[in-house]
This record gives C-alpha cells, sequence and structure tokens, in this order.
C-alpha cells in the first residue's frame, strides 16, 4: 500500500492505493467511517489488494482523524454530500484511468457513515458499478441520492442487528428506491451483531463470524459485477 494524491476538482487529495500481487485487478473504492482515514480503513484497502482487487481510499477529511465519538460526529455533519459525491467520482475516473485497473467500471465499498456514501456512489458516477454497504448511516440533511442512476447497476447492504431499530428504516426505504429504478439490491441480517461489527480494531464489537461472511459475499459480489473492461 503506498500514499498518492488524487486531483478532484482542481484539488490534490491524499489518499492511499493497494495493488494484487499480480499487479492488475478490479478497482474497488473503500470509504472510511466517521473516525477518518484510520488504520482500519486502510488496513481494508490492504485487504482487498491482497483478495486481487486495486484499492484506493480518498480521504475525505483531508487529513484529520480522531477516536473520539464527538467529535467524530462533528466531521461527519460537517462533511457536505456534495463534496464526498465529488470525491467518489474523482476516485471512480482516477481508478479507470490506471492501467493496472482491468475493469471500466469500479465498485464502491463502505462502513456505517461510508456505508452510507457507498449507496450514494452509483449515482454520482457512471463509472461506479455497485455497491456494498456496511451497516449505513445516512445522517445529512441533504443527503438525497438520484435514485434512477441505479438503472442497470447493484448493491448490498449489510445490517447489523443493533441498528435495527434507527436504520433499518431507512434501509429498506432506500432499498425499495434502488429496486424501483431498475436496480438490484440484497439486505443481509446478521443476527446477534453490533454496530461496526466488521471492526477488528473495535474488539467490543468485532465479529469474526459475521465479519467473515460479510466479506465473501462482498469479493463474490464484486468479482461478478465489475470483471470486464469494454
Amino acid at each position: 500500500m503506498r500514499n498518492i494524491e488524487v486531483e478532484i476538482r482542481g484539488e490534490q487529495v491524499g489518499g492511499v492505493i493497494a495493488f494484487p500481487k499480480s499487479g492488475a485487478g478490479p478497482g474497488v473504492i473503500v470509504i472510511q467511517e466517521w473516525w477518518g482515514l484510520v488504520p482500519h480503513i486502510q488496513g481494508v484497502v490492504s485487504r482487498l489488494a491482497g483478495a486481487g482487487f486495486v484499492a484506493l481510499a480518498v480521504d475525505h477529511y483531508r487529513g484529520v482523524e480522531t477516536t473520539e465519538p464527538d467529535e467524530a460526529q462533528k466531521l461527519m455533519m460537517g462533511l457536505q454530500v456534495s463534496a464526498a459525491a465529488a470525491d467518489l467520482a474523482g476516485a471512480a475516473a482516477y481508478l479507470v484511468g490506471r492501467p493496472e485497473v482491468t475493469t471500466s467500471e469500479v465498485a464502491a465499498m463502505g462502513f456505517c457513515m461510508g456505508g452510507g456514501l457507498a449507496l450514494l456512489a452509483p449515482t454520482v458516477s457512471a463509472q461506479i458499478a455497485c455497491a456494498v454497504a456496511f451497516y449505513p448511516a445516512m445522517p445529512w440533511p441533504d443527503y438525497a441520492p438520484d435514485w434512477a442512476n441505479y438503472d442497470g447497476k447493484a448493491a448490498i447492504i449489510h445490517k447489523a442487528q443493533s441498528d435495527e431499530g434507527w436504520a433499518a428504516p431507512k434501509i429498506a426505504e432506500y432499498a425499495a428506491e434502488i429496486t424501483a429504478h431498475g436496480g438490484r439490491v440484497a439486505v443481509f441480517d446478521y443476527p446477534g451483531s453490533e454496530h461496526a461489527f466488521f471492526n477488528d480494531d473495535r474488539p467490543e464489537v468485532y465479529s469474526p463470524g459475521h465479519s467473515g461472511a460479510a466479506w465473501e459475499r462482498s469479493t463474490a459480489f464484486f468479482r461478478a459485477e465489475c470483471t470486464v473492461r469494454s
């Protein structure tokens, strides 16, 4: 894995990229949790590379990260959806333009805040074909994806049981919108799971069994949805 800069709307935006041992593969954008571009997210980038993908994460907070929930909440709510959308579109264009990326379209994978942005991703770029959203959060007043852009695209959502009371209604609403606009979506439930069950840097919520199942589903989904450079 190495540090890079991606030009987005005239700005050089920091990020990290990792390549598979083969040197080439399908492209995946990894989208951070509300903590920032922390080691866990960088680890996901490396892990995707190990699974055969060219993985990229851009830094939506521009170098800021935190371990404090109150500060993370402020950072998340200060993130403009339009700015995040531009980051995602720019990341997709960057990946597709790299010779190591074997696909003409790329995927997006995100966690919590990043899960909400992952669902947004296929609506902001024709170069993003599919999305995987882990326990998505969609808290922004200006979060209003153009679901019509999901026509012919696909998503899967990994839903934590602890999120059932607050996130499930929106997840069901957005899944229905994707389907109604010609997209495909699958929602997977993980009984007994806590929010952030994939984050192995948080032992109080991490679930190896649920994490492993979600990972296998996600990587198989990416291989099925983004496989050919036209």
